[in-house]
């Protein structure tokens, strides 16, 4: 079992840098053998990566195409669609559609985001995130590699971000180089982060390969 550290942080705005805030919160806990995971949408912030949904110019495509998608999701407003569109393309999101359809008259859910791809998956709409970003489109960052490499340089510490949810599901949306990125998600099943009121988008996680034993 792994021994996972939740950390409390101040609230991360975009006027914060992401690795002078992962090295204020883990520098004294996390040692070389440990993994530190970030959830994606801080490090999003951090890099302005949210719009208001006034703000978006939607098209017609967008407020077309957003009556589809299950209502549960974030694609839902024509403006999340819109930004979609705007990451990825408008012909991926119509290929992407189309095969969603097709998936659900097969009874095969998710396809639609497995064409679209993980930045589309990654958006999140309004009341999607921690106040005050709730009243924000939240993207997801960019260059996430990159990050997590940069993080792990300063601190000498394995480096994941995640988009983690409380239905068992995650992604790896960054790593540093070494991470076994296949296997991480098995780590966030319980999703240990909290990035709404519990505000603690940065996790330790103690000696995690010991915990993929087996698997890796």
């Amino acid at each position: 079992m792994a021994v996972k550290i939740p950390l409390r942080t101040h609230l991360i705005t975009e006027k914060d840098d992401i690795v002078d805030v992962v090295e204020r919160y883990t520098g004294k806990i996390a040692l070389p053998g440990d993994l530190i995971a970030i959830a994606e949408s801080v490090v999003a912030i951090t890099q302005g990566r949210f719009v208001r949904q006034e703000d978006v110019a939607v098209g017609f495509l967008a407020r077309f195409l957003c009556r589809f998608p299950q209502r549960h999701g974030s694609l839902t407003s024509a403006a999340t669609m819109q930004l979609a569109m705007n990451e990825v393309g408008s012909d991926r999101i119509l290929i992407a559609a189309a095969v969603g359809a097709v998936g659900r008259l097969l009874k095969r859910p998710g396809l639609f985001y497995r064409v679209a791809g993980l930045p589309v998956a990654l958006i999140d709409d309004v009341a999607g995130t921690m106040a005050p970003y709730h009243e924000f489109i939240v993207l997801g960052p960019k260059n996430g590699d990159q990050v997590a490499q940069l993080i792990s340089d300063r601190l000498g510490v394995d480096v994941a971000i995640m988009d983690a949810n409380d239905l068992g599901l995650a992604d790896v949306v960054g790593a540093s180089l070494g991470v076994p990125r296949r296997y991480i998600p098995k780590l966030f099943t319980d999703n240990p982060a909290g990035n709404y009121e519990q505000q603690t988008p940065l996790t330790v996680i103690k000696d995690y390969r010991q915990a993929l034993k087996g698997w890796v």
